[in-house]
């Protein structure tokens, strides 16, 4: 789709907050990735433009981008998809690409990513939770 500069656009960002609340809609990690693919196609019904995902570990939100990615890539067909933001500190850049490359070529090439080198004040060594060690 070619931008249109008269033209507005709106999307979401969801941060993917999941609770075992009993009061809570969102009580899983499933619950919550389910709910993620459902938003973005109705978000798409009414005429949204993007869906957003925030990646953050260590918590009850979003973690694992590429695979609810996929799966709205596979069950929308418009709006682009995408993450706000990937803290590089945490992936391993080549998985992380083929992995990215996958969503992008099931969702028709509407994939856009967000990517930040992080905060080294949020979450102190934080790659060692996943084996990495720089240099």
């Amino acid at each position: 789709m070619q931008p249109n500069p008269t033209r507005k656009t709106i999307g979401f960002l969801s941060f993917g907050h999941w609770t075992p609340h009993p009061q809570s809609a969102t009580q899983s990690a499933s619950d919550v990735l389910i709910q993620s693919i459902e938003l973005a196609e109705a978000a798409e019904e009414v005429g949204a433009d993007g869906a957003y995902y925030r990646v953050h570990h260590f918590a009850r939100q979003l973690a694992s981008p590429f695979p609810l990615l996929a799966a709205v890539g596979a069950r929308t067909s418009r709006i682009e998809i995408g993450t706000g933001v990937i803290d590089m500190r945490y992936e391993n850049p080549l998985y992380m690409a083929e992995d990215a490359g996958a969503a992008d070529l099931i969702s028709g090439g509407r994939l856009q990513l967000g990517i930040s080198r992080g905060s080294p004040e949020q979450v102190v060594d934080g790659f060692r939770h996943f084996g990495h060690e720089p240099r």
